[in-house]
């Protein structure tokens, strides 16, 4: 498959919008490896300069999986002193410290690189359905792995439900709604129009619902993946990436079988999705957020990791979904 080299040189008034994993990017801030935060940063910020189009914005969406539930931990054990926040609440607060750190190591590396760019963090509401199936079967992961033990003591003492991730451990998993809508998304486009580096919807956005014009928060964590694709469809951006730990999109990943897979077609990776390939906790979304991206805007989307951006964007790495008949 042949490239333009980056592909999204045929619309460059157009944004870039990107998603990153809270744990392929940013480490947990409690965990004190400052340096190795650091060291993402840097690499982060030259994924942005390859990325960055020069007459138009970026938008990057955050994940916060890790971050939302070390805080909810932190609620919890001080709930006998200090009122209880609700996980929306949570959400809004890892939005501004991930977004502050973000904004000010990126607007300081760019700089360094000759790229002198406005950098801003948006908190960022986004809409769900009250009657999303989401909120009766939680599927979001978040917060640190638990063994067996502490599983059972957390789900027994605060009511919390658990999954194993086979050779992790056990990990808490939240309703997560699919987002409708971007409240914020008019700032959003008015901000990439003018060549903007915008931070917005970090883990998935805030989780409300709309009640007759009044917006309310609920309890959920949006995935980040579902929400950056809600913004890339809704800016008509010129390319939508998704970053995460892996080079590429694997078929069987994990076994014998185990295959890269360097491009698909919308509806190959539906049919791969329909069937089962791609674990709903883990790289399903992903692939299902890109697939909707390239299927409603018709231009191809990107799925893989810092390392391997450069070649990604050369063709010679990472998974490309493509529209039918590309």
């Amino acid at each position: 498959m042949e490239l333009r080299l980056p592909p999204w040189e045929d619309a460059p008034n157009r944004p870039i919008v990107l998603a990153f994993g809270g744990n392929a990017l940013l480490p947990d801030p409690a965990s004190g490896d400052d340096e190795g935060l650091a060291r993402r940063l840097d690499e982060f910020a030259s994924a942005l300069l390859v990325l960055l189009p020069d007459h138009a914005g970026l938008v990057l969406v955050h994940g916060n999986g890790p971050q939302v539930g070390r805080l909810a931990l932190r609620v919890e054990a001080t709930r006998d002193r200090i009122p209880a926040e609700s996980l929306d609440e949570l959400v809004a607060q890892t939005q501004g410290a991930i977004g502050y750190r973000l904004a000010a190591s990126i607007r300081s590396r760019l700089a360094a690189g000759g790229r002198h760019v406005e950098v801003a963090a948006l908190v960022t509401q986004v809409v769900v359905d009250a009657d999303d199936p989401a909120f009766v079967s939680p599927t979001k992961p978040i917060g640190p792995f638990s063994d067996r033990d502490e599983a059972r003591r957390l789900s027994s003492r605060f009511g919390w439900r658990f999954v194993e991730v086979p050779g992790r451990g056990w990990r808490r998993v939240v309703p997560s709604p699919r987002p409708r809508r971007i409240v914020e998304i008019h700032t959003i486009a008015d901000a990439t129009r003018h060549g903007h580096l915008i931070i917005a919807g970090g883990g998935g956005g805030i989780p409300v619902v709309d009640t007759d014009g009044r917006l309310e928060g609920v309890e959920g964590v949006i995935d980040k993946d579902r929400t950056a694709s809600t913004i890339a469809v809704d800016l008509r951006a010129a390319g939508f990436v998704i970053l995460t730990e892996v080079p590429c999109v694997f078929e069987a990943f994990g076994t014998d079988q185990e295959r890269a897979i360097d491009s698909m077609s919308v509806s190959e990776a539906r049919r791969l999705l329909q069937s089962g390939t791609f674990p709903a906790g883990s790289m399903g979304p992903k692939v299902e957020a890109a697939t909707d991206y390239t299927e409603r805007i018709g231009r191809p989307s990107l799925i893989t990791n810092v390392g391997a951006l450069p070649a990604a964007i050369g063709g010679t790495a990472g998974t490309w979904i493509v529209p039918d008949g590309a």
